[in-house]
C-alpha cells in the first residue's frame, strides 16, 4: 500500500485491524517504543502465544499499520506512523 494510493479498501482493513482488542494493545505497546522490536519480545510482553502473535502481526501488516522486516528467523516490527497520520488524526490522544 503506497501512501499516495490509499483506497476505501485500505480504510476498511485499517479499521478492521484496530477493532480487535489484542491488536489495539499491540499498537499501544508499539507506540511507546521508538525502535523496532521482535515479534517474540512483543508476544512475551503481552503474554500472547507465538501463533496468536503471528496472526495479529500479519493483519496489522496487511492493514499497513506496522512495518515488518526479517533478520534470520526473527521478524522485527514498528508502527507505520504515516498510515496513522493519514487515516487516524488525533488517534493517539484518544487511547
Amino acid at each position: 500500500m503506497t501512501k499516495q494510493n490509499y483506497t476505501s479498501e485500505d480504510s476498511i482493513k485499517i479499521f478492521k485491524a484496530l477493532a480487535d482488542p489484542i491488536r489495539l494493545e499491540i499498537i499501544k505497546y508499539l507506540n511507546q517504543l521508538n525502535h523496532e522490536e521482535s515479534c517474540g519480545e512483543i508476544g512475551q510482553a503481552m503474554d500472547i502465544s507465538k501463533t496468536s502473535g503471528s496472526y495479529h502481526f500479519k493483519i496489522l501488516q496487511e492493514a499497513g499499520l506496522i512495518t515488518v522486516h526479517k533478520i534470520a528467523r526473527e521478524k522485527y516490527v514498528k508502527l507505520d506512523r504515516p498510515t496513522f497520520d493519514y487515516y487516524l488524526t488525533h488517534f493517539w490522544q484518544n487511547l
